[in-house]
């Protein structure tokens, strides 16, 4: 099985490609990737298979394996790409002002497309069944894959576990990574604005300056993190993004507003920390003579690899891709919606390299220089349709 799928795998590697540049070409936002789903939906009926809609431009199809009943699998990709303008001379670069797919997610669904094919031509030799879930809207609360659920898409029939792939560009071309337990932090937005009172700058005492009071709050916050936090506990508070309304070099502005994001591994001190920011912000802004608004937006919770599921998967990986090539992830602070799924069954969510020194494909996921090594495509679809068949034939 293992030679017949890497053979397959080998030979539509640049059928593959072809998807992948397609969809990089023409990259649609969260909830809005209708050409995509339409692509995805011709491509599943070109192998015969009957495909269905889910929460507007998601797309779900189902194969029987021909050797009886057995579990059922899902195998998740997502369409969305991102609000950001794409710095590239490739010929497949973004067609569409302002949006990119700067995280991969063309290279999850051409992948999960191959390995349908992959799949489709094996179907007489496993049993059970695979889901094949294109999701929209992973980069935008409240998370596609949420909606999923709601809308039933790990019953009828109900999946026993789903297995999630993601571009990783700090590991080379040729490997793969995984890790069991926790992986993937909680994250949730959070938008503070600070009321004073304006006024010129010379003559700070007849003003409540917001600015110094913003400062003041974001360098308290800080000790939620260094001194409220279990130290052992991977715990993140940043803000990125600080506006005053008005201001000038002499002019105090009436308020400042500014946004960050809490990130954690730990739902009970998730809620701790989101009422601590509260308690922290309006006492500050008190002492200060200002006031406070304060809005948390609860986020996608943490994605957590199921232990005995991941090391089956693992194992599959190690067979197909040999040892030297599956590497042992650390926690990675950053959020992905696949953690809904995380959280109702048991779930594996691992890397796939995608990074080239050689030909200078070094940039992060989420920057406007962000491609990948296209060779990944063959283990993309290849190594997914074989932890597929793996675990459902074991």
């Amino acid at each position: 099985m293992k030679a017949r799928i890497k053979s397959l795998a080998k030979e539509i590697k640049s059928e593959v490609i072809g998807i992948r540049q397609s969809i990089h070409s023409n990259p649609e936002l969260s909830f809005q990737e209708e050409n995509t789903a339409k692509l995805v939906e011709n491509y599943l009926q070109s192998l015969g298979l009957e495909t269905h809609r889910i929460s507007g431009t998601g797309v779900w199809a189902m194969i029987q394996g021909g050797l009886g009943e057995g579990k059922t699998i899902a195998l998740r990709a997502d369409l969305d790409a991102l609000p950001i303008q794409e710095l590239s001379n490739k010929p497949y670069a973004s067609k569409n002002n302002g949006i990119m797919h700067a995280c991969g997610h063309d290279v999850h669904t051409s992948s999960l497309l191959g390995a349908a094919k992959i799949l489709n031509s094996l179907r007489a030799e496993f049993k059970g069944a695979i889901k094949l879930v294109f999701q929209p809207g992973e980069e935008k609360l409240p998370g596609g894959a949420s909606l999923l659920i709601k809308e039933g898409i790990l019953e009828n029939p109900k999946v026993d576990a789903i297995i999630g792939q993601h571009v990783m560009p700090f590991l080379n071309t040729g490997n793969v990574g995984f890790r069991k337990g926790l992986y993937m932090a909680s994250t949730d937005e959070i938008y503070i604005t600070i009321n004073g009172k304006g006024g010129h700058g010379a003559m700070p005492h007849l003003c409540v300056d917001p600015v110094a009071t913003a400062a003041q709050v974001i360098v308290s916050l800080q000790q939620i993190v260094s001194r409220k936090a279990k130290p052992i506990l991977p715990t993140v508070l940043s803000f990125g993004k600080i506006n005053s309304n008005g201001g000038a070099t002499n002019v105090i502005p009436n308020s400042v507003s500014f946004e960050g994001t809490l990130r954690t591994l730990d739902e009970e001190w998730r809620g701790q920390a989101k009422v601590l920011i509260e308690k922290i912000v309006n006492s500050t802004a008190e002492a200060f003579g200002a006031t406070a608004e304060i809005r948390i937006e609860h986020g996608y919770p943490y994605l957590k690899n199921d232990e005995h599921f991941t090391a089956a998967l693992w194992q599959f990986a190690n067979d197909y891709m040999g040892a030297e090539h599956v590497e042992s992830l650390d926690i990675w602070m950053a959020a992905e919606d696949f953690a809904y799924y995380s959280q109702v069954v048991p779930a594996c969510f691992y890397r796939l390299g995608t990074r080239n020194e050689g030909k200078g494909i070094v940039s992060s996921v989420h920057t406007n220089t962000f491609d990948i090594d296209e060779n990944a495509l063959e283990d993309g679809c290849g190594l997914l349709a074989f932890l597929a068949v793996s675990a459902l034939n074991n």
